[in-house]
């Protein structure tokens, strides 16, 4: 399948596959959209919490974008990350390497790293690269946050359905929470009728509205 990369509005790369008409990141901009959804949602919510020990799952490893700005946010804050991925088509070398992200070397550091087995990638920061599909993989600790990053449902409708995230929740621990981008009505009802307590945030610049879900119980 063809894979390119394309330049996004805040001059960061993402990647294109023109047959299924999707990018990895928004057009609007990827380091933009993926610091709003995911480290603002997200971790920096779960650190609000209290949190020192934060396992993350990510739906998607993709370019390494969401890895790479969660690395670095915490790089000098008193908390460990246990980061777990399943990504079924990894990028090869060439496309990696062509990511004009900010800190290459620790970009290259999470692409090169092993699937399947952990990676120290720095003192705090532990990687889990799951060479697989969603339905296929399993997570050995409980989950306090999600980074669902999938295409969108119109792309791949059957990584949005109510089994998906009635898988997620089960994984998830109590007082856990799911960050996307996406806030399509069916989507949210998917998640709701999984167990989810659905809430609509603000979303990243070219979307009006993202969903922060929680695990109440």
């Amino acid at each position: 399948m063809e894979r390119h990369v394309q330049i996004t509005a805040d001059g960061y790369a993402t990647i294109a596959i023109p047959a299924m008409q999707v990018t990895y990141h928004s057009k609007h901009g990827a380091v933009q959209e993926s610091n709003h959804v995911f480290i603002q949602a997200g971790l920096e919510w779960m650190i609000q919490q209290g949190l020192k020990h934060i396992c993350i799952f990510e739906m998607g490893f993709g370019t390494g974008l969401n890895a790479l700005l969660t690395a670095e946010y915490i790089q000098t804050l008193p908390i460990k990350i246990s980061y777990y991925s399943a990504e079924a088509y990894p990028l090869n070398t060439a496309e990696s390497a062509n990511l004009n992200y900010t800190n290459q070397a620790l970009l290259q550091q999470l692409h090169n790293s092993a699937w399947n087995q952990p990676t120290a990638i720095t003192s705090n920061f532990t990687l889990h690269k799951l060479h697989t599909t969603l339905d296929k993989c399993s997570i050995n600790e409980p989950i306090d946050l999600i980074y669902y990053d999938a295409f969108a449902p119109s792309a791949q409708p059957e990584l949005w359905t109510e089994a998906v995230f009635a898988k997620l929740y089960h994984l998830t621990a109590p007082g856990g929470i799911l960050v996307t981008y996406c806030s399509k009505g069916d989507v949210r009802r998917a998640m709701q009728a999984a167990g989810w307590t659905v809430k609509k945030i603000p979303g990243p610049p070219g979307k009006r509205e993202m969903v922060r879900a929680h695990k109440t119980t």
